[in-house]
């Protein structure tokens, strides 16, 4: 079977991995650089297995800047275009996923497409009526930047937004590229699909904002954050898991899911939902309150990275942090090994982690690192637990 994965980033990367053990895949890619890294068997971005395969497992994969060529002959097109969420529109900018289907469709109208790019809820359904002849299907990804192959090769569960005989037959090829052989697989109508994606991530944002609400009140009050987290997290009904506090969630995927929900909610009651995005706001408010009232003079910032084992910083949450005491006049410097430019958003990037440690009166980590235990007494963070 040829599988085309249009799209290269985390997600369209992981997925053409995992097909390609079983599969002829093809990756189309509009960026040169990423195509000829991936023709040369490394991976453009971190992660572990991601690199380990592509080195050393003998994969049936080729990668193409020419996305036509790679259509016509497609079995399936699966689509891990970016859907950046635009805050003008109160909604996720689909040009990319509907280009790929357009163009797709016109050189190969048996195609069936897979749209693995987080979209609106109803966005397929849209586009069916668009193309009513075409096989197109939605199947949401559950997967962490930096362990995205980890993730589909030990999958939690495999949804698909079809309860057809195409969408049986996308769940095995997504189970057979697994190392699992019981995964619970869910066949789903297409728009309760992109709704199970964005209720997915909007509960582990509901989370990430608990326990930092809980850590602002424990702060306020003089009381100790980690006690009180261990004391809920004894309840199985709660749990140990996802409790670190944070400077707020961020990265590619909450920041702008929980606003699309958000905004699919439109008409219907809601409270909860807008409380989440608030409370992402006013954490970090208070975070930088916080930092101000040391009175820094300089105030570094330790990684922009949203954690370990990742290169990506889209919208990570010391980010805006770093907006806040900038706007109210205090310099930031920033400590980012993956950055090669001078500046970031007109902030002195320092190279040397030395100089950047003597420069910066708070040094400000949302996860903090061995390399900083020399100056402990001036870093800033609220990582209890060393772990994202």
């Amino acid at each position: 079977m040829h599988i085309v994965v249009v799209g290269t980033g985390y997600v369209g990367l992981s997925n053409a991995v995992i097909m390609a053990r079983h599969n002829r895949v093809t990756a189309v890619d509009i960026d040169a650089q990423r195509i000829a890294m991936i023709a040369a068997r490394k991976s453009p971005i971190i992660d572990a297995e991601l690199a380990e395969y592509l080195a050393n497992e003998p994969l049936d994969l080729t990668a193409t800047l020419d996305a036509e060529s790679a259509y016509v002959d497609a079995d399936y097109v699966i689509v891990a275009t970016p859907t950046n969420y635009d805050v003008r529109t109160n909604h996720f900018d689909t040009s990319t996923v509907e280009g790929v289907v357009d163009a797709a469709l016109r050189v190969n109208e048996t195609t069936r497409i897979v749209i693995k790019s987080t979209v609106p809820v109803g966005f397929t359904d849209s586009l069916r009526k668009r193309h009513p002849s075409a096989h197109i299907v939605f199947s949401p990804e559950f997967l962490r930047e930096g362990r995205a192959l980890y993730d589909n090769l030990h999958p939690s569960r495999i949804v698909v937004g079809d309860r057809g005989e195409i969408g049986e037959e996308f769940a095995e090829l997504m189970r057979a590229g697994s190392l699992e052989t019981d995964v619970p697989v869910l066949l789903a109508e297409a728009t309760e699909a992109e709704a199970i994606k964005l209720f997915s991530n909007t509960y582990l944002a509901l989370r990430v904002a608990y326990f930092n609400e809980l850590d602002t009140y424990a702060m306020s009050r003089g009381l100790d954050s980690a006690q009180i987290i261990k004391g809920v997290g004894l309840d199985p009904r709660i749990g140990s898991h996802y409790n670190n506090p944070s400077f707020g969630y961020g990265g590619y995927c909450l920041p702008k899911d929980t606003k699309q929900l958000l905004a699919n909610y439109d008409a219907v009651p809601q409270n909860l939902i807008a409380a989440i995005v608030d409370a992402n706001r006013t954490r970090k408010d208070f975070i930088a309150d916080d930092i101000l009232a040391r009175k820094p003079n300089i105030v570094g910032v330790y990684r922009l990275i949203m954690k370990e084992g990742s290169d990506n910083f889209r919208e990570s949450a010391v980010q805006g942090i770093m907006k806040r005491i900038k706007a109210k006049g205090v310099p930031v410097i920033v400590y980012e090994p993956t950055l090669t430019e001078a500046e970031f958003f007109r902030s002195e990037v320092v190279t040397d982690l030395d100089e950047f440690k003597r420069r910066a009166d708070v040094i400000i980590a949302n996860r903090g690192g061995v390399e900083l235990d020399d100056v402990i007494e001036k870093v800033y963070t609220r990582d209890i637990y060393g772990r994202d």
